[in-house]
């Protein structure tokens, strides 16, 4: 099951990354809103990295995997380097317009801090201080008060990462208003209000856990929320799990629903820190998720250049808001992060096991579920 992940996710990455190294994303990629023009190629490879960047990172590989491992760690370097020098073709656009490229640069950051040897360690002093450059430049935007706030708070923590100077406003901001934006259940809301999406799992509990991880030392608030974090994103985690049905569908609910199986970001995140609650075994949430990736791609994900289109089975545009283009269905790369664990982890290496609905469904009897304050 590992090899067909990893040939899901290569597939998936492939055209954003070759053509970025070829310096020909911006000619290649399909933008089918033109007011997207501006945004969708960082939108694109921000994405894409949040999702391959453990697998990059991951020591111990052999034989043909760590080979493939060894040749996109090399090529990512390079659309790096391309996506931030100002004389590149593909150079990508991280201040202007009204906001968005907060939101791609954010994404891309957090693939930095989740590849911290193949990439942090790995750049050379040119690409890393143009990569400093193009993160600093996008605070020139004021977030939202809502999900974009741990934007400006992920920005900086690949900051600290690469060793610049950054900002501790941006930090304590989102650690404080999310703090007092949480619902219940392991849920919070995304702003003052909580709205019925996947944004709690797309955003929220990866980046909220990441921030808190990244300063826990430097600053008091992301240490003493840390803890209980981590035990908020374990039951949300369990929830999304229940939400897979036996056929590995899902409720098609909430904004930007055309991000795929990126609805379970929080799921596959909590997989990969080994944070899963106890009454998940890794083995169910790797069969509900492969469930839910081959559902999805039973109608077809791909144009005819290997891009994504828009929708969730098949060419879907009308479940793409005004926002969503085809850099947006990138965040389906997020589903991947566990092959950032070793192939012999339990996650990989147990035997299948069927997940939580499916189990239900076949009539067999487990223990009730329980809410958590």
């Amino acid at each position: 099951m590992r090899q067909e992940w990893l040939q899901r996710m290569l597939n998936i990455a492939g055209p954003i990354l070759s053509n970025l190294e070829a310096e020909t994303l911006h000619s290649a990629l399909p933008v089918e809103k033109p007011d997207r023009m501006p945004y969708a190629h960082l939108e694109a490879f921000g994405r894409t990295l949040t999702g391959i960047a453990p697998w990059l990172d991951l020591d111990g590989l052999t034989g043909p995997e760590r080979a493939l491992q060894e040749k996109m760690r090399k090529t990512v370097l390079v659309c790096l380097d391309h996506a931030t020098d100002p004389n590149s073709p593909d150079h990508m656009n991280f201040s202007e317009g009204y906001g968005q490229a907060l939101v791609d640069a954010a994404f891309l950051a957090h693939g930095l801090l989740r590849a911290p040897k193949a990439l942090i360690q790995s750049l050379d002093s040119g690409v890393r201080a143009n990569l400093i450059t193009a993160l600093q430049a996008t605070r020139c935007f004021t977030p939202f008060r809502n999900n974009w706030l741990l934007f400006s708070a992920m920005i900086e923590a690949a900051l600290y990462g690469l060793g610049a100077p950054w900002q501790r406003g941006p930090v304590t901001r989102a650690v404080s208003a999310f703090k007092d934006w949480y619902v219940g259940d392991g849920m919070y809301g995304d702003g003052a209000k909580f709205h019925m999406d996947y944004y709690n799992s797309f955003v929220i509990h990866p980046m909220l856990v990441d921030v808190l991880r990244t300063f826990a030392v430097e600053v008091p608030q992301c240490r003493e929320l840390l803890p209980t974090a981590l035990q908020r994103e374990a039951r949300y985690a369990a929830i999304l799990e229940r939400m897979i049905s036996p056929e590995g569908t899902y409720p098609i609910v909430g904004r930007s629903i055309a991000y795929r199986y990126g609805a379970f970001h929080a799921l596959s995140h909590a997989a990969l820190m080994g944070n899963l609650p106890a009454e998940l075994k890794p083995a169910q949430v790797r069969c509900a998720l492969t469930a839910v990736m081959r559902r999805t791609e039973a109608g077809g994900m791909f144009d005819e250049n290997g891009f994504l289109k828009v929708g969730i089975v098949g060419d879907q545009p009308g479940l793409g808001e005004g926002y969503i283009c085809t850099g947006s269905a990138y965040l389906c790369m997020a589903a991947f992060l566990p092959l950032g664990l070793s192939p012999d982890d339990p996650f990989w290496a147990e035997p299948d096991e069927d997940w939580t609905s499916k189990k239900v469904w076949a009539g067999i009897d487990l223990p009730c579920d329980h809410a958590m304050d």
